[in-house]
């Protein structure tokens, strides 16, 4: 049997082992399996590989798409590039780790926004999802400012982001797990009244399918997307990773 799995904490909200159980009864996939397992620490990593030596590759989520670099033998390029791993292929006993994070997000984006030529985002968040994201902005050469809860230099705090900011950034793009399942009464603290029907949004989030963050947008006339099409690209990305 064919294990697969997602490691993350917590995964109440994945939609995941759906995602894969369907792909194996529409595409006649035996002897294979996804399973979620939650890890309340990514110390319990090297354990988990050991109690499930049947696994041919993990998926990564928040919040350790960053941490979990520590425990693997070798990176791809891309994803050593990005510093970030959301895809762990097996092979001969080693791990090597991979970002289908890019790929999905970039392919998602492009069917979504369709003017790069004068394109100014926000990226809210930081993380590991985050840095994803970014690489796939400097590929399009979409130019944008990232938005934390932290005073970092080259990067906006929350209290930064006034009226002004958000008219001149057309794109605005929510990649923290605010406004997931069952945490649904939260979203980024911006200046919603300020969004536009010139503005597209778009949240990594894709449990609930409307986060408060897109709903706001949404009643402002902006454009929005959840990130359900970019999960889906992503895991077509990643078991192309395990099987090739």
């Amino acid at each position: 049997m064919n294990e697969y799995a997602l490691i993350g904490f917590p995964l109440t909200h994945s939609f995941s082992e759906k995602y894969f159980t369907d792909k194996f009864a529409a595409e006649n996939i035996e002897d294979s399996v996804y399973k979620l397992y939650e890890l309340p620490d990514i110390a319990a990593f090297p354990d988990l590989l050991k109690t499930h030596p049947q696994l041919k590759g993990l998926n990564v989520t928040i919040p350790y798409k960053e941490s979990v670099i520590a425990y693997l033998d070798e990176l791809d390029e891309a994803a050593a590039q990005i510093g970030a791993v959301n895809v762990i292929k097996f092979t001969r006993g080693k791990t090597k780790g991979f970002n289908s994070d890019y790929p999905g997000f970039m392919q998602s984006l492009q069917h979504f926004y369709p003017d790069y030529s004068q394109a100014r985002a926000l990226v809210f968040g930081a993380g590991g999802a985050a840095k994803a994201v970014l690489a796939a902005l400097k590929h399009l050469n979409i130019s944008y400012q990232l938005v934390t809860r932290y005073r970092q230099p080259g990067q906006l705090h929350y209290e930064d982001i006034i009226p002004e900011i958000i008219a001149s950034h057309s794109l605005l793009i929510n990649t923290t797990p605010l406004g997931t399942y069952p945490q649904v009464e939260t979203c980024v603290p911006i200046p919603y009244g300020a969004i536009t029907e010139s503005h597209y949004l778009y949240d990594l989030v894709y449990n609930p399918a409307e986060t408060l963050f897109l709903k706001n947008g949404r009643e402002a006339g902006a454009k929005t997307k959840n990130g359900y099409e970019m999960l889906c690209r992503q895991a077509e990305v990643a078991w192309q990773i395990w099987n090739t």
